[in-house]
């Protein structure tokens, strides 16, 4: 947490907020949050004066793009941006603050720290780690059916890891892979180059889609995630499978299992999401 669907969330939140508003000095006192310069009084002073003209995407990373420079960030397990007047008082946990010529401040909080920032010059970005490395946007209109066949259907490895792999698609972590799973009836210890073209067409919607609700509920509040306004996200009452070990499944009626695939807890139907005779140990 948090994945795609709260990145974006956290995005359009950001954007209604900070677009049009000058920098006026940053305040850093947690230096390795900052990868990009290595020295963070570096970093605060290139962007003074700086103003924001947009909150972009990629991936489950914000790109915050300038007049001239683009910040990369990453909130990892626990980041947080809001906007606050500069009266207000600072949390404990806030690690940069953004000082506006306005009287606002974009703040960043992070109580587990393994939040990131990377400043380019704006075109550098794309073309450099972090997210050069990236695949393919799920929501992008050019996520074809064909192309996810291509990236995804070779792979000799279990359908559940391939999809949390960000070379190859980006932003579907944990919870929307069960989820999408569950929607394309697939079992998540599935060969991906087992699967039929039939069934990589109905996880390629069923991915699209799952992440689609999502956006449009705000993500999904499982431990501690809110928007730039301090607002939870509500997808979590519509998950399907994700979280219900033991529950009955709302399609067939039995219990929900958990295991773990790829080092990473994983729900499934055993009736919805059957796994093949020569798959089973």
């Amino acid at each position: 947490m948090p994945e795609l669907p709260e990145v974006e969330t956290v995005r359009r939140t950001l954007n209604s907020l900070v677009t049009g508003k000058q920098i006026e000095r940053v305040t850093v006192s947690l230096p390795r949050i900052i990868q990009r310069p290595d020295d963070p009084q570096q970093f605060a002073l290139e962007l003074q004066g700086h103003t924001i003209e947009t909150v972009e995407r990629r991936g489950k990373f914000l790109r915050i793009v300038m007049d001239g420079l683009v910040m990369v960030s990453h909130l990892r397990m626990e980041g947080r941006y809001g906007v606050y007047e500069q009266n207000e008082p600072v949390e404990k946990h806030t690690h940069v603050i953004f000082h506006f010529t306005d009287g606002t401040e974009l703040r960043y909080k992070d109580v587990r720290q393994f939040g990131t920032m990377h400043l380019f010059k704006t075109g550098e970005d794309l073309e450099s780690k972090p997210l050069m490395q990236l695949g393919q946007e799920p929501l992008d209109p050019e996520f074809t059916t064909e192309q996810f066949i291509r990236v995804i259907g070779k792979r000799k490895t279990m359908i559940k890891p391939v999809l949390l792999n960000q070379a190859y698609v980006v932003g579907i972590g944990n919870i929307y892979v069960d989820e999408a799973l569950f929607r394309a009836g697939i079992h998540p210890e599935r060969i991906a180059g087992d699967l039929s073209e039939e069934q990589l067409i109905r996880l390629h919607e069923a991915i699209v889609s799952t992440l689609t609700d999502a956006v449009a509920a705000g993500g999904s509040s499982i431990k501690s995630y809110v928007n730039g306004q301090g607002e939870m996200g509500m997808f979590q009452h519509s998950l399907r499978i994700y979280g219900r070990k033991a529950q009955p499944c709302y399609e067939c009626g039995t219990l929900i299992e958990k295991t773990v695939v790829g080092g990473r807890g994983t729900h499934f139907c055993p009736v919805c999401q059957p796994l093949p005779i020569r798959q089973k140990h």
